[in-house]
């Protein structure tokens, strides 16, 4: 077995930071990947151990992504509107994108995500077939090019492959979402169930809304993820005009649509899960169906604040997401749940940073399928990232309070290095295998401006 020593300036292991710990990586045999030993109190590094000076932290968990959204960043920022305006922008994008572009495009997002400490990303994907709904030769190319994206970024990635079916409760697709359709929840089944997973990939299932996916197919897709022990993930009442109009349709919230179509549980998470009524909150915590909250995009569209704490303490466990990707910065995400709901009750204090680093690593990795990452522990997988402490943002602090320092004060661009299965990614805020991260992401939605 080949071995890789790290020593850790500061850790933080699960509960608080330790100092001067060594973690040993396995780099061959069939526990490669993998964190062999862990031992603290470490004063020096020992002989030939990569040493990483600040917070090394578990890797973080991108719960929620929408990859091609990151070709909006600006463009959306002018003039005024709502979530149903930023839309009709939106759509414009996802008309232009092609296999190939899509790559490009996505091979860039997901490397900004790696230098951002991000290394597994839950891809909200229902960009499926050609403009105007035509198959590709083969049906999952634009899914297969979001996995060849990740991997060489060099980051784990759960495919959520959506189920999109119609513009509104039963009415038929529009023109901007014939794309996105399979026509039936049964034929969307067939044409994911070719994707295969492979090593640093998942595939699991998603519900695009209860307005996209007519409540008698609601079950096929639940269904076919109960199969497959997968994840399943549901845009939930992020939008009012959605709640009013299932109520119109069916006599219930969207929450008790899904309960009643067997789609809640504790593979099942929630995305954004807004709106919601005290009865709802009580049907998501009892069945453990996860949170993801995406407080940046939350705020960026005016959806609103989320009842986080409620359906934490209902016993719905929470996650993050960067979604439209109007930053990607998980500590942003993190501190945002904290200090929104601060600016809601006017009190301080509803999560530690314990807490929400937790919701940015292992529940965010459970959320996706990776129950065994997200913790810096033997046998976990050996993903972590590194966050500098001697910034203009993070200096100062003890380091007992490196913790605080990072999810309150910490940036993206305050992460240091990157290591996904014991494999340097980012090294000294550069990434590995695409360099200019910049550049890629300029030059790719260039592409798509024509």
């Amino acid at each position: 077995m080949s071995l890789t020593t790290y020593w850790l300036e500061h850790a933080w292991l699960a509960t608080e930071v330790e100092s001067g710990v060594v973690l040993t990586v396995s780099t061959g045999g069939s526990s490669a990947g993998r964190i062999e030993a862990v031992h603290t109190g470490v004063e020096t590094p020992p002989a030939g151990a990569v040493v990483l000076r600040g917070l090394t932290v578990p890797g973080l968990a991108n719960a929620h992504s929408h990859a091609f959204h990151r070709a909006l960043r600006g463009t959306v920022q002018i003039g005024s509107g709502t979530f149903w305006t930023w839309r009709e922008t939106m759509y414009a994008v996802a008309q232009r994108l092609t296999p190939d572009s899509y790559f490009a495009l996505a091979r860039a997002v997901y490397a900004e995500m790696a230098l951002a400490g991000i290394t597994s990303v839950g891809e909200f994907h229902y960009l499926h077939h050609a403009p105007g709904g035509g198959a590709y030769a083969d049906p999952n190319a634009m899914g297969e090019a979001l996995i060849a994206a990740a991997g060489e970024a060099g980051i784990r990635i759960t495919l959520l492959d959506t189920a999109y079916l119609s513009s509104g409760f039963g009415a038929a697709p529009e023109q901007h979402q014939l794309r996105f359709t399979d026509g039936t929840a049964e034929r969307w089944a067939e044409r994911v169930s070719e994707l295969k997973e492979r090593d640093g990939v998942r595939i699991g299932a998603a519900i695009h809304s209860v307005r996209a996916v007519p409540a008698d197919q609601l079950a096929t897709v639940a269904q076919w993820a109960t199969q497959r022990n997968t994840p399943l993930h549901v845009h939930l009442s992020e939008q009012t005009a959605e709640n009013d109009a299932c109520r119109a349709a069916h006599g219930m919230t969207p929450t008790q649509l899904l309960a009643e179509h067997g789609v809640l549980g504790p593979r099942t998470t929630g995305v954004h899960n807004t709106h919601l009524t005290d009865g709802d909150i009580a049907l998501i915590g009892a069945s453990t169906t996860g949170t993801c909250m995406c407080p940046t995009t939350e705020r960026d569209l005016a959806d609103g604040i989320g009842p986080a704490v409620a359906l934490q303490q209902a016993g719905s466990p929470l996650s993050l997401g960067s979604d439209s990707h109007a930053v990607i910065d998980l500590f942003e995400e993190a501190r945002a749940m904290e200090l929104n709901e601060r600016l809601r009750t006017r009190t301080r204090g509803h999560w530690t940073a314990a807490a929400l680093l937790r919701a940015a690593t292992a529940d965010g990795h459970a959320a996706l399928g990776w129950a065994d990452a997200g913790t810096l522990e033997q046998g976990a997988l050996a993903d972590f990232t590194t966050i500098a402490l001697d910034t203009v943002r993070t200096a100062g602090p003890e380091p007992r309070l490196a913790a605080e320092t990072a999810v309150f004060a910490a940036s993206a661009a305050d992460v240091r290095h990157t290591v996904v299965g014991g494999r340097h990614v980012v090294r000294d805020g550069v990434h590995a295998t695409v360099p200019d991260v910049g550049q890629a992401l300029a030059d790719s939605i260039a592409a798509l401006r024509g």
